[in-house]
């Protein structure tokens, strides 16, 4: 049966904004119910009632903090309780800190944020996901990923904090947690595949760019804004020619190769392991 959206469960976090909002925008449109996992409520449902009339299913809000781990754990749990199929997650919600910050479980906020809590939302939600084949996960990742490095010995960049290193480590991250996941799902009919979403004028580009996000008015002159964004997860979500297609990586031009080392097993198998001992998982996960 060719692959569609329409009437399929479909979890988005960080969808009340950029280019979260803009692929939830596009999915409800084609028919998807929407459930939208947000930090702030009142933006939340500002942006829960644009998409709602978007498309025939009405959007959907769950709140969570995905610096606090804990209230992962809970909104997996509060998916599972009241969404029996779930062939569809994005995981998009990402940040770049300024400065270092800690989360409430004592982790670097950058690294807890854009990898800690979509591998532990995604982990808790694996056997419904895979229960609801066909089924795809997509991962927005990075092109930063290429300067990445997965530094074990100070993986919370305790000891010279810089924001740029830790947010490309954090997007390294998110690919080699892509590929690994693809490999542990080759048995089923889940597809987890990642993307770069091109430069895109976004609050995200002002803090990775280190500008106020007061002067975002002018980045937009001169990047696509968060509508060009989201193609590339919507054409992942979408797409019906992409469903025998995981464990790749996707630039707004098509399929691309991501960089050497998020191809290395050994890294990412490791980087799994350490990643399920923060979150508190059974390693086999």
């Amino acid at each position: 049966m060719s692959w569609t959206v329409r009437d399929k469960t479909c979890l988005i976090t960080g969808a009340n904004t950029g280019i979260g909002k803009e692929t939830a925008l596009a999915l409800a449109s084609r028919g998807a119910k929407i459930v939208m996992a947000c930090r702030d409520r009142g933006r939340g449902e500002a942006a829960r009632r644009e998409i709602s009339a978007a498309g025939a299913h009405r959007a959907e809000l769950l709140i969570a903090d995905l610096a606090d781990l804990e209230q992962v754990r809970r909104l997996a749990d509060e998916v599972l309780d009241r969404y029996p199929s779930l062939p569809l997650v994005i995981s998009n919600a990402g940040v770049v800190m300024p400065q270092r910050t800690t989360s409430v479980d004592g982790y670097e906020a950058t690294f807890a944020i854009n990898h800690l809590a979509p591998f532990l939302l995604i982990n808790r939600l694996r056997e419904r996901i895979e229960a609801s084949a066909p089924a795809r996960i997509v991962v927005v990742a990075s092109q930063v990923e290429a300067a990445g490095v997965i530094a074990f010995d100070d993986l919370m960049t305790e000891r010279n904090y810089q924001p740029l290193v830790a947010y490309r480590q954090s997007k390294l991250a998110n690919v080699l947690f892509t590929y690994e996941l693809a490999r542990r799902l080759k048995d089923t009919d889940v597809t987890v595949n990642c993307l770069h979403p091109g430069v895109i004028a976004t609050q995200l580009l002002s803090d990775y760019n280190g500008r106020p996000r007061a002067l975002g008015m002018l980045q937009r002159l001169s990047h696509p804004g968060p509508k060009i964004g989201a193609k590339t997860s919507i054409r992942l979500a979408t797409d019906p020619e992409l469903s025998a297609m995981s464990g790749r990586y996707f630039r707004p031009e098509g399929e691309a190769q991501s960089s050497k080392a998020s191809y290395d097993e050994d890294l990412a198998a490791k980087l799994w392991k350490k990643s399920a001992e923060l979150c508190g998982l059974s390693e086999a996960s």
